[in-house]
């Protein structure tokens, strides 16, 4: 199925690493150029090698909580690649805690980074945007229910998909879509982190992946290819889903 991505270019912001990496590569097989940030040098050096290099892929140093990012990645796609199709919204999960072990600072940088800095790139980049444009975030099952010991989680990320869907409904007059992803069991460096912090991480990885329906965890490659299908052409009749990438895990409708 030819997804209609040749030539086309996207932002993704941690694209050096985990889910916005798997995303960059997936794009830049099927055709499209890729703008991919992360916090580091060596980090976004070693993303642009693996994607082809400065014909398919850019690197730019840029964290979502600084004001000044979204001007360097919209600049930085017309600047390499003359155009602007899309962005993926990717950012790397906050702290982990409960609410009695989280202090002030903690909440206000990840308020800068999670949510306020994704509501920043996506108004720039709407702006930027025609018809056809996409705008893809990147979120994280406690949209739907609290995960424990994630309390930060679950209160951005649920209100990032409600301005999510308020974008949509913004955009869809000017023939800009609007997506949301909910990646649950994928296997990230981040989902490795996490079960580590409780002592037998393999055996809470075979109980997590127990009750998974597909009874095994998804691979970042297999996130990737929906996310490009999400953002490409061929999917130009969805927007303001969330499309949940979990093996089944979620139940309900």
């Amino acid at each position: 199925m030819d997804l209609g991505l040749k030539d086309r270019v996207y932002i993704v912001t941690g694209g050096t690493r985990g889910l916005g990496r798997a995303a960059a590569r997936e794009l830049v097989a099927d055709g499209a150029r890729v703008v991919v940030s992360g916090r580091s040098e060596k980090s976004v050096a070693a993303a642009e090698e693996e994607l082809g290099g400065a014909a398919r892929a850019v690197g730019v140093v840029a964290d979502n909580a600084d004001s000044g990012a979204p001007d360097r990645l919209i600049a930085a796609a017309r600047d390499a690649f003359k155009r602007l199709d899309g962005v993926l919204i990717s950012v790397g999960g906050p702290p982990t805690g409960t609410s009695d072990t989280i202090d002030d600072d903690q909440w206000r940088a990840a308020f800068e980074s999670v949510f306020l800095g994704a509501v920043r790139l996506s108004r720039a980049v709407a702006a930027e945007l025609g018809e056809g444009g996409v705008i893809g975030f990147v979120l994280s099952t406690s949209v739907y229910e609290p995960i424990p010991d994630l309390a930060i989680s679950n209160a951005f990320r649920p209100g990032l998909a409600g301005y999510a869907k308020s974008l949509a409904n913004e955009l869809g007059p000017r023939g800009i879509r609007v997506v949301g992803l909910v990646p649950a069991h994928i296997e990230t460096d981040r989902v490795r982190e996490l079960y580590e912090r409780g002592g037998d991480a393999d055996a809470a990885r075979e109980r997590a992946a127990a009750g998974v329906p597909l009874r095994r965890y998804g691979t970042p490659d297999e996130f990737g290819r929906s996310a490009a299908f999400l953002l490409s052409p061929a999917a130009s009749y969805l927007t303001g889903v969330m499309l949940s990438i979990d093996g089944g895990v979620r139940r309900g409708f």
